[in-house]
């Protein structure tokens, strides 16, 4: 999705120079309410919000009602907020129907989903439902077929005849979002019975009919929000699941009734299971860290603190987009949208100085991504291997150091020798911020460090995460950007528009996670996967690499190391790899995925900020974030870099993994002290590949090739005296 956020990066000043990346985003299929209708979703923002972060902290609800009220509130926000086509703001578009037709078309299936509704909302007056004793198709008539049939209609009228003012509101998915509201409605209230009778054959019809309109309104919107790459494989794991019988192999299971498959998958082992646990605590609790980092400009303050540090340097805003949006993807949870609002500013700089507008995207996309790797957040990673895991999050956190650093670092040398290659110039130091001013605010820092410090302290991530937003809050009142009343409920309104992606995919990922456990296909595969491996490790991890990669394209992070835990990671484990290892393997990337051609998120947003090509924009992502490709099977051969081993052990992989990835970065860039040739590359391949193994042999040949080829390009000696000691 693109955004509406530019800048001119030639007229910007440069007290406010990152101004833009506090900017709400809005998407090119969001809508921006006015008038009464516009303060209303502003409310019920706020209050979707407010609902997440006092349940969290002063009155825990029910898991199963909570869950259900947090996807089910996410979907009616999420249809009243985003259209199902683009807005054209103007330009010539697809025609509207009339006002009087277009009422009539939609009216069929607005008031099937009204009687739903109204049925729903007897059960609630009266105290009556769909009891254990009730016969298997009670309420079908009355409930379950007006559900879905005019969730469909609805979905179809919003296709067909898409509304085109973006300040308005399309009145099909005003119903939608009732629907929505129906589903959680009815799931909430028989709660009791359905924990008994889900994917059994207990099971009523109505209960089917909820979960199918719940499932078809969730994939709905994630196509909304997050394109099609998701919805079609959730749809593949759904068609799967009816298919099995038919299929050969380690494909061919029994297969499902309808009712069976959509009570189950609309239980704690699917939608509500860990993917909605995760984001609607940890992620929502993040984003909206996130949120007031950015309703009280601190997140500007981050980016204009890696200005004043890097701007001037050699390829300068290229530097200042690895630290400014490695810092602020951490925070974020999202690699495209990350790319979106740092990216406006930095893209721009980046091709001012001289990158070219694939390699300045490229560079955006790359330090974006690296963010959902970098502790303490990554993105809300850390919390999702914990709750998958059950590892403690300060061991993965602790055991994420060296591995982020090694990335940023392998990033930090591509664009530097880049910049040195052309011959390329930072920004002059008068259109940069004053470091030293900067400097005496770098109690700006302090959300951060109690956030770090909380956590490290034995607090709950939730006690963190919330003292580190109140932080954010007390310190603007240091900047002349103080927090009041109006800023809190801004950022709570902007950290539910942020959110509902997040909540979307972690629903739609929650439908694939429950087809793995109906069906047992992820055992399955895991057997596969040891056999074909036949039990070598390396071979096991290089198909765990492919499978994840595959996963993950067009997915945000969350989904994809979601999926791709729950499918490939047993059968790591099964092998002897340590746990830590093996998810902490597949986390990597499904991260990177975001800038692996040829489906490319972050890598795309960046090129449509760049105005270059998307797929060289995304070829150009994958070679700049080379190392953390190479950086998994480090630590994996070297458990030291995870923290596991001796001081004396850290030490030496790091300092060589350093060397290592300068030697490989000079590889791919074709420059060591000096254009490199095809031989030259060659050795710097050779001499990288051997400090990347970690033994002490391979250093010194690895420490020898870099000798040879440094006293070489500084010309010291010449082929003939390399020919010559070769006698």
């Amino acid at each position: 999705m693109s955004s509406s956020t530019s800048i001119d990066a030639g007229s910007a000043d440069r007290a406010q120079l990152a101004s833009v990346v506090d900017a709400e985003i809005v998407a090119s299929n969001q809508r921006v309410p006015i008038g009464i209708v516009g303060k209303a979703i502003i409310a019920l923002c706020i209050l979707y919000t407010s609902f997440h972060v006092g349940v969290m902290n002063l009155y825990p609800l029910e898991t199963w009602t909570y869950r259900l009220i947090h996807v089910g509130g996410g979907l009616a926000l999420g249809f009243l907020l985003f259209s199902a086509a683009l807005f054209t703001d103007g330009k010539p578009g697809a025609r509207q129907l009339p006002r009087n037709l277009y009422l009539l078309v939609m009216a069929p299936g607005a008031l099937a989903v009204l009687v739903a509704f109204l049925q729903a909302a007897g059960f609630y007056l009266t105290g009556e439902g769909v009891a254990q004793a009730s016969a298997k198709t009670a309420l079908v008539a009355g409930f379950g077929w007006p559900l879905v049939g005019g969730t469909v209609w609805l979905i179809v009228v919003s296709w067909l005849t898409p509304q085109r003012d973006r300040a308005g509101i399309d009145l099909a998915d005003v119903f939608l979002a009732l629907a929505a509201v129906t589903v959680a409605m009815y799931i909430i209230f028989h709660a009791p019975f359905l924990r008994l009778r889900a994917g059994t054959a207990l099971a009523k019809d109505a209960d089917m009919f909820a979960a199918i309109a719940g499932v078809l309104l969730i994939l709905e919107l994630t196509r909304r929000l997050a394109g099609l790459a998701l919805v079609i494989i959730a749809g593949l794991f759904i068609l799967y699941s009816f298919v099995g019988p038919y299929l050969p192999g380690i494909l061919n299971h029994r297969g499902y009734s309808l009712s069976r498959f959509f009570t189950y998958v609309y239980t704690d082992q699917g939608i509500l299971g860990p993917t909605t646990a995760i984001s609607s605590t940890y992620i929502i609790l993040f984003v909206t860290f996130a949120a007031f980092l950015q309703a009280s400009r601190v997140g500007e303050y981050f980016v204009n603190f890696a200005f004043a540090a890097a701007g001037g340097a050699r390829g300068g805003p290229a530097k200042v987009a690895v630290f400014g949006s490695g810092l602020m993807g951490m925070i974020n949870g999202t690699s495209a949208g990350n790319v979106v609002s740092t990216g406006s500013l930095t893209i721009p700089l980046m091709k001012k100085v001289g990158y070219k507008p694939q390699t300045a995207a490229a560079v955006e996309a790359a330090a974006s991504s690296g963010g959902q790797i970098l502790p303490p957040i990554m993105g809300a990673g850390a919390f999702i291997m914990a709750e998958i895991t059950g590892i403690a999050y300060a061991e993965i956190v602790v055991a994420a150091i060296i591995p982020a650093a090694l990335y940023f670092i392998s990033v930090y040398f591509m664009v530097d020798l880049a910049a040195q290659k052309y011959g390329m110039k930072g920004l002059p130091r008068d259109e940069l911020p004053k470091f030293s001013v900067l400097l005496r605010q770098v109690y700006l820092f302090i959300p951060i460090i109690i956030l770090i410090g909380a956590l490290f302290s034995g607090y709950s991530v939730i006690r963190a995460g919330t003292l580190a937003m109140a932080a954010a809050a007390v310190v603007s009142w240091l900047t002349p950007h103080r927090m009041g009343p109006r800023a809190v409920l801004f950022a709570l309104e902007i950290a539910a528009k942020m959110s509902l992606q997040l909540v979307a995919v972690c629903a739609a990922a929650g439908i694939i996670v429950g087809v793995i456990a109906l069906t047992g296909v992820g055992t399955r595969f895991s057997s596969l996967l040891l056999g074909l491996a036949d039990q070598n490790q390396v071979i096991a991890l290089f198909f765990a690499m492919i499978v994840s990669i595959v996963l993950g394209m067009g997915m945000p992070t969350t989904a994809a190391y979601a999926v791709a835990a729950s499918v490939i990671a047993p059968g790591l484990i099964q092998m002897g790899i340590a746990p830590l290892t093996a998810h902490f393997f597949i986390f990597y990337f499904a991260v990177m995925s975001a800038i692996t051609p040829p489906v490319a998120l972050a890598a795309y947003a960046g090129a449509a900020l760049s105005g270059s090509d998307p797929m060289k924009t995304s070829v150009e992502s994958f070679r700049i974030g080379l190392a953390a490709f190479i950086v998994p099977f480090m630590f994996f051969s070297s458990p030291a870099m995870l923290m596991d081993g001796t001081w004396l052990e850290i030490i030496h992989v790091t300092v060589t993994a350093i060397f290592g990835v300068y030697m490989l970065s000079s590889t791919v860039q074709g420059w060591f002290f000096g254009p490199a040739g095809t031989i030259v590359r060659i050795g710097t391949l050779a001499a990288g590949l051997a400090m990347i193994e970690g033994g002490w042999l391979t250093d010194l040949v690895g420490f020898s090739i870099a000798a040879v080829l440094f006293v070489f390009q500084k010309r010291l000696v010449g082929p003939k005296d390399l020919a010559r000691g070769l006698d």
